[in-house]
């Protein structure tokens, strides 16, 4: 008795899941295809991003070792080519070799190109902090403080590894501008942080028990 109750619970099932893919077979169909779609496409999109990153790679190498002093011009649209391109990796590389190599002597567009490279949001948040570094210590010897301190403001109000170099570059800055008390805050601040690169640190001591001692 049980095992035929057992069978026609099982053919009722049968039939109810007959009857809804026979009833839903539009839908059923539809739905695969939105998932095959999915799936070619995200395969499709995987295989462009690839195929992208080895072109700004090619173009990169190929600028890089082209460059002479014959076509810097050549060189320099090319790069400002790729970083606008907003790629984690060639971008910053790109904005590297045309501060090296003083391919713009135009400090406003220098800056212009580190906001291009820096606003990208596909960088590793350590890697754009070293860029907020290296744009503040582009504009060390010529900036105020506050426009300094504006620059370095995200990464002192984090727990970054570049934190302790950001400390440095505003203790040294208000040091060279004989703001003696500013300048002690931030070495201290460097002394307390844990985190805190140990060379950067041992030179701050120094620095304080050498120059800014009571």
């Amino acid at each position: 008795m049980d095992e035929e109750i057992s069978i026609i619970n099982k053919n009722t099932r049968n039939e109810q899941i007959k009857n809804f893919v026979f009833k839903n077979k539009k839908n059923i169909i539809l739905l695969i295809l939105i998932i095959i779609i999915f799936l070619i496409s995200f395969f499709v999109f995987g295989e462009y991003k690839k195929n992208k990153k080895i072109q700004i790679s090619d173009q990169y190498n190929s600028l890089i070792i082209e460059y002479s002093d014959k076509n810097k011009d050549l060189t320099k649209k090319g790069l400002i080519e790729i970083i606008n391109k907003k790629d984690p990796t060639y971008s910053p590389l790109s904005l590297y070799f045309i501060i090296d190599n003083i391919l713009i002597d135009e400090k406003s567009k220098i800056n212009e190109l580190f906001d291009t490279v820096i606003n990208n949001s596909s960088l590793e948040s350590e890697i754009k902090n070293l860029l907020i570094y290296k744009k503040a210590l582009y504009n060390a010897d010529y900036s105020k403080e506050n426009e300094l301190i504006e620059i370095l403001n995200p990464i002192i109000n984090s727990e970054s590894i570049w934190k302790s170099h950001a400390l440095f570059l505003l203790a040294e800055y208000f040091y060279s501008d004989g703001q003696n008390e500013k300048s002690k805050e931030f070495f201290n601040q460097i002394i307390l942080l844990e985190n805190a690169n140990q060379e950067l640190k041992i030179e701050a001591q120094k620095r304080l028990n050498r120059d800014l001692s009571e």
